[in-house]
């Protein structure tokens, strides 16, 4: 397939409903409303395509920058490849559920996540911790260094509320992921949770809400599954 066939199946998989719920959240013009499952079949056939994707991507089409994440293969991006879909990212459902998710397959994945936190740009930043993530929840605990995590789950107690609403969330995500698949720190991310307390989010036109981590860590820990790996980090 090439990107001209892609992007018209694409358009035929439309939804008009789920297009004014992309754009809800922060999604602009172009955009088709596909239904991520309804890809599956393309992606059966192309498999991995890393130009195709490259190209897909440059589109600014929200449908087609989803699915170049599909179809995308991470081992052969550069940082420099990474950074350049990190600046095509304009909104979160790009920078933390296409960039991370392709980037917490790479082998660069924790150097590249770490610039993004300390870069001071909100989509980026928000990018870098949901790699982490992506990674705490699908890579084994022995591939992270525990200081080092121990000093994230510090930063984010003590500078949490006064970041940008797409930093919070991804950064309350942080603590939950720890908590759960990250057993050496498990403890430590529940007393950070309990440390934090309610956090107020705002994501593109919906309403402000108020998440309480230590909740939904306590709702999955009644479920049994601390310890929580998946097998695979994109779908």
């Amino acid at each position: 397939m090439d990107a001209q066939t892609v992007m018209q199946e694409l358009e035929a998989l439309g939804k008009e409903r789920l297009k004014k719920m992309y754009i809800n959240n922060g999604a602009h013009e172009p955009v088709f409303g596909v239904a991520t499952g309804a890809m599956k079949p393309m992606r059966k056939i192309i498999k991995k395509d890393q130009a195709l994707a490259d190209e897909l991507y440059a589109t600014g089409n929200y449908d087609a920058m989803y699915f170049a994440g599909v179809i995308a293969d991470p081992k052969a991006m550069t940082e420099e490849d990474f950074d350049r879909w990190m600046d095509g990212a304009y909104f979160f459902m790009i920078s933390d559920y296409v960039v991370a998710v392709t980037l917490a397959e790479a082998d660069i994945a924790q150097q590249v996540a770490d610039k993004w936190i300390a870069s001071g740009e909100e989509l980026r930043m928000s990018g870098g911790w949901s790699c982490y993530c992506w990674l705490l929840g699908n890579r084994k605990d022995s591939e992270f260094d525990t200081d080092k995590l121990s000093k994230m789950l510090d930063q984010v107690k003590n500078t949490i509320h006064d970041s940008p609403d797409t930093v919070k969330s991804a950064m309350n995500n942080f603590v939950y992921t720890v908590a759960i698949s990250y057993v050496p720190l498990h403890d430590k991310a529940v007393e950070t949770a309990n440390a934090i307390g309610p956090v107020e989010i705002s994501k593109g036109k919906k309403k402000p809400s108020v998440s309480l981590v230590s909740e939904r860590i306590q709702k999955d820990l009644n479920r049994g599954i601390l310890g929580f790996k998946r097998k695979y980090v994109r779908c």
